[in-house]
């Protein structure tokens, strides 16, 4: 208590000023109305600043979560498109039980880890065999192709990825519909090829390349590339199609695994195919 005492005596001038001052300004900003609106503009100024930055720091802490919500809302719609479907019969364009039969489910999973530098690049993600995932099934993102399941565990997946040697899947040029398959030379991570393309076909630069869809791994029509440049193969009347992938590989984070509901019965009925032989 002395203490006390004590420093409102030795403070006693400048706490009188304090109190003189903050009445004065009190009395200032109430009773003239030019003084008290800067006050309101000032003070909501700086309280909107605080509550952007707070806003901005909230949305950073949910980013993870806010993108989980919008995949798997994705998935939902991707499945409920007409090319996830499989016309049974009629020429109406509805979806139902008694027109169209369900053929793929998408998983959305992430990408935790990574290769695009190697000549046969893998990527792994968080989801494995206890969430149905299967060896041979195709993963896409929101921009293209990503590869096809090489292998699972109860809880993770390695995806050979679209920059692999021997990839070979099989791709369309539209508009004219041109079939070839996908390769990749293990250079740029950016950029792969089509093989089996007649160079006696006109290419337009920049054309669209989308999936076939006939091995069943993946739907018709999904994203790519596009054509960058055409080269000739040597000795064979071919082109080599250049092409521009529309996924960048290199900061993939986000994927979905493609489900075919009735891989099995086009595989069964593929394998009952004669095998050609050469006659004696």
């Amino acid at each position: 208590m002395r203490n006390l005492i004590a420093f409102f005596r030795r403070f006693r001038v400048f706490l009188i000023f304090v109190a003189l001052q903050v009445i004065a300004l009190s009395t200032y900003f109430t009773f003239l109305e030019f003084p008290r609106s800067q006050y309101l503009t000032s003070a909501s100024y700086v309280s909107g600043s605080v509550l952007e930055v707070r806003n901005d720091i909230t949305k950073h802490f949910n980013l993870s979560y806010n993108n989980d919500m919008l995949q798997r809302e994705n998935t939902w719609l991707r499945q409920h498109q007409p090319t996830s479907f499989q016309k049974l019969q009629g020429h109406t364009f509805k979806i139902d039980d008694t027109l169209f039969h369900q053929q793929y489910l998408f998983i959305p999973a992430t990408v935790i880890n990574s290769t695009v530098t190697k000549l046969n690049n893998y990527f792994t993600l968080n989801i494995g065999y206890r969430q149905g995932i299967k060896r041979g099934m195709g993963v896409f993102s929101e921009k293209g192709i990503v590869g096809i399941i090489h292998n699972t565990s109860e809880h993770f997946s390695v995806v050979k990825s679209v920059l692999t040697k021997n990839i070979n899947i099989d791709v369309m040029i539209e508009p004219i519909g041109l079939f070839g398959l996908l390769k990749w030379d293990g250079a740029d991570p950016r950029r792969g090829s089509i093989t089996g393309i007649s160079n006696d076909l006109k290419i337009k630069k920049w054309s669209k390349v989308v999936t076939r869809g006939g091995s069943g791994i993946f739907p018709r029509g999904l994203n790519v590339g596009h054509i960058e440049k055409l080269r000739p193969v040597e000795g064979k009347p071919l082109w080599d199609v250049v092409m521009r992938y529309t996924e960048d590989y290199r900061t993939l984070q986000r994927v979905y695994v493609i489900k075919n509901l009735m891989q099995a019965e086009q595989d069964t009925l593929e394998a009952a195919i004669p095998e050609d032989k050469e006659e004696e």
